[in-house]
């Protein structure tokens, strides 16, 4: 996606398709005005004729006249109300992406002040390229039907703002847009991925090829450098495939004090969940490719850090593997040492994401972070309270907690706040280890954070469950790349 901004609209410029936003009142703005004039009062005619009442996400398309240099014009109506929303701002911005992927149009000129009256530059022209990112992705291993024969041309965004200030705060908008949207691109392609492709080696190697692409610092510790370390619980997850078990870590140094403790991002990376000995169910076993979401958030994260220059350090610690039934696999009621010394009886191998987490969260205090955050596909419990709509967050710190809320808020990529009791870490005690890996049927979700708590308790920390957010729900059978807009938000309000 190529993105211009332009501080004034030229109505002469050559373009495949000018969009401009139109309230339903009578009185136009400076540019719709001017463009109503070029047009022999088009605008006024169409209003007046009912053909056009510029309803809220009304689109309606005209022939360009002679003196314009667009092939077509769309009319975008933005409704009555005085003020729109972000989430209305998005609901506008999508279904007009919608619209135009749907003609094919490739060089579109936006004249949207009408929008950007209704709420401001930033939240428009963000949303703007987001939803235009989201609605122009495919998915490259889909069949040629489902794609299209062959690959689309570049889609070339130019943006007209009313000023130079305008302009400014909308390039700095369309930045953050494209950044995050080429994070989602990312996560989308490595959760979409089947298994056999989407190894714990392959992720390993895309975070080398990031780390020549985007300047970043990549370390793979192997199985044999994790058993030194201790790392027990991670390493009895991988016992029952062939598929050797990755810890990937990633640190961008984008603060001017390299040594300035960074903000980490710990992503669970299971490739592939069988489940193991404790077996899934056969129907939508398949969509089990998704459980290493939480890592292709982080990855996706981090692009986007690095492509925004963030400055600020960031550490991205992915723990990677397959979760298999086999002769070696876990057993229910095996006991293991995790990393910290503490030991776990698992009474359910396929709550195997948290024994990945709890060694990767106890090696991420080497980097003494200001805030942990873990990102994870943890639990079926939380689609059953929160659907496929809201990520749940918990955490041991509050003001952590409130950070996360509010970048969903500004992301509109939502998280509800669950509790963490003592009362429900009773859930996980055991008469044979230190903790259990289950706490029984009731409170799920929470009961999975809380088993995580054990591991963080010398740092700030806030896990945010994306089972049902990862894909599903109006995602389909694809990832959706969240918690991408969430992860950079986070780190953006850091800066």
């Amino acid at each position: 996606m190529k993105i211009l901004i332009k501080s004034s609209l030229n109505l002469t410029l050559k373009t495949d398709c000018l969009v401009v936003a139109i309230k339903p009142a009578k009185k136009l703005g400076t540019q719709q005005g001017e463009l109503n004039s070029a047009t022999g009062g088009l605008i006024n005619r169409l209003q007046d004729g009912d053909q056009f009442s510029a309803d809220k996400s009304e689109i309606i398309a005209a022939p360009a006249p002679e003196g314009i240099g667009a092939k077509r014009l769309l009319l975008l109506g933005v409704g009555a109300d005085k003020k729109l929303d972000a989430e209305s701002i998005k609901d506008v911005t999508s279904k007009l992406a919608k619209h135009l992927s749907g003609t094919g149009i490739r060089d579109v000129t936006f004249e949207l002040n009408a929008l950007i009256a209704k709420s401001d530059v930033e939240t428009v022209v963000r949303h703007l390229v987001e939803s235009i990112g989201d609605t122009e992705y495919k998915y490259i291993m889909q069949p040629k039907s489902a794609r299209g024969a062959k690959a689309s041309k570049e889609i070339k965004l130019t943006i007209s703002c009313a000023d130079r200030a305008q302009a400014n705060a909308a390039k700095k908008a369309a930045s953050v847009g494209q950044a995050i949207s080429n994070g989602k691109t990312l996560a989308k392609d490595l959760g979409n991925m089947p298994g056999n492709v989407c190894t714990p080696t392959y992720l390993a190697n895309q975070a080398k090829k990031m780390a020549k692409s985007h300047g970043l610092k990549v370390k793979i510790l192997n199985e044999k450098e994790m058993g030194e370390l201790g790392m027990g619980s991670l390493l009895s997850v991988s016992k029952g495939s062939r598929e050797p078990a990755k810890l990937i870590v990633m640190e961008y140094k984008g603060a001017k004090n390299k040594k300035e403790a960074p903000h980490a991002l710990v992503g669970k990376g299971l490739t592939f969940d069988a489940g193991g000995i404790s077996l899934k169910p056969s129907p939508k076993m398949d969509e089990m490719k998704y459980d290493m979401c939480g890592a292709a958030s982080v990855f996706g994260a981090i692009l986007a850090a690095a492509e925004l220059e963030l400055p600020i350090n960031v550490v991205a610690v992915v723990p990677s593997s397959e979760n298999l039934p086999d002769g070696i696999a876990n057993k229910p009621g095996d006991v293991v040492t995790s990393m910290s010394g503490q030991t776990i009886e698992i009474l359910n191998t396929d709550a195997e994401g948290r024994l990945i987490l709890c060694d990767a969260l106890t090696y991420t205090e080497r980097f003494k972070p200001q805030s942990v955050i873990d990102i994870a596909t943890l639990t079926g419990a939380v689609i059953v309270a929160l659907g496929h709509q809201t990520a749940g967050v918990m955490g041991n710190d509050q003001e952590l907690v409130d950070d996360i809320l509010s970048a969903g808020e500004t992301s509109l990529d939502h998280a509800w706040q669950l509790p963490i009791k003592e009362t429900y870490k009773k859930q996980l005690k055991s008469d044979f280890a230190d903790l259990a890996n289950i706490g029984g049927p009731s409170a799920g979700t929470i009961t999975a954070a809380c088993f995580l708590s054990y591991f963080t308790e010398k740092f700030r920390w806030a896990h945010l469950d994306i089972a049902g957010t990862a894909w599903g729900g109006s995602a389909g059978k694809l990832a959706s790349g969240r918690a991408v807009p969430i992860l950079t938000q986070y780190l953006m309000d850091r800066c």
